[in-house]
């Protein structure tokens, strides 16, 4: 796979912080990571492990400290931080544990906000993508219905609808069913698995379940900063 083929691809990535101060401390140690178009990958591991540092820097929340990271092709370490909030909105699509979600919003607003960050101001096709991708998440009836009157597991189906609002290469999901009863989980889940299969969209699934990273396409462990 070439690195105009992966959809992220780490080389050797590592991540410090307190640089040059007495407590100094490298979390991650030479990471290298490589992620197919359509690939869902579980990324498992204790807490503490570097599982949020690894994904806030292939999110581009974060720098890694030496190394390279090329998300769509693109290499990321030379980028301002202008150019990394572009490719961040037209690349990445993000669901977490808690959903974010405006309250007071309904779940249609809430869907057109990353459509309303690039474009400025709403249009009909705006609203007519935040329609799709509302109904394909099973929540029609619930359009119009201020978000926080949702349950939670309809509060991540709003979240993953949000995700995928600019058609993201790569969705990162970090334990997004953790605060979800078993039912509500594996609905959520299945529904990853369904725009993975029929978008073509790359999948990070952070978990501490092994029975959710079974049903992915390959897992990686996280242990004390290294992919094992």
């Amino acid at each position: 796979m070439t690195e105009r083929e992966a959809v992220v691809r780490l080389q050797q990535v590592r991540k410090s912080f307190n640089v040059g101060e007495p407590t100094e401390v490298e979390i991650l140690h030479g990471i290298d990571l490589a992620l197919a178009p359509g690939e869902f990958c579980a990324v498992m591991g204790p807490s503490g492990s570097g599982k949020s540092t690894l994904l806030n820097i292939v999110g581009l929340l974060d720098r890694p400290s030496s190394g390279q990271l090329s998300i769509a092709g693109e290499e990321t370490t030379q980028l301002d931080d202008q150019a990394l909030t572009r490719l961040r909105g037209r690349s990445i699509g993000f669901v977490f544990q808690y959903h974010h979600l405006l309250g007071a919003f309904s779940a249609l607003e809430n869907v057109m906000l990353p459509m309303l960050g690039l474009n400025g101001f709403p249009n009909a096709a705006m609203r007519e993508r935040a329609e799709s991708l509302i109904d394909s998440v099973g929540l029609t009836r619930w359009r119009d219905a201020p978000a926080g009157r949702l349950s939670g597991g309809q509060q991540q189906r709003v979240a993953v609808a949000r995700a995928l609002a600019m058609q993201p290469a790569l969705l990162l999901a970090d334990e997004p069913t953790g605060n979800l009863d078993t039912k509500s989980a594996d609905a959520v889940f299945e529904l990853l698995r369904q725009v993975n299969r029929e978008h073509g969209t790359a999948v990070l699934f952070v978990t501490h379940n092994p029975a959710l990273a079974l049903r992915c396409d390959k897992t990686i462990e996280v242990v004390d900063g290294q992919v094992v």
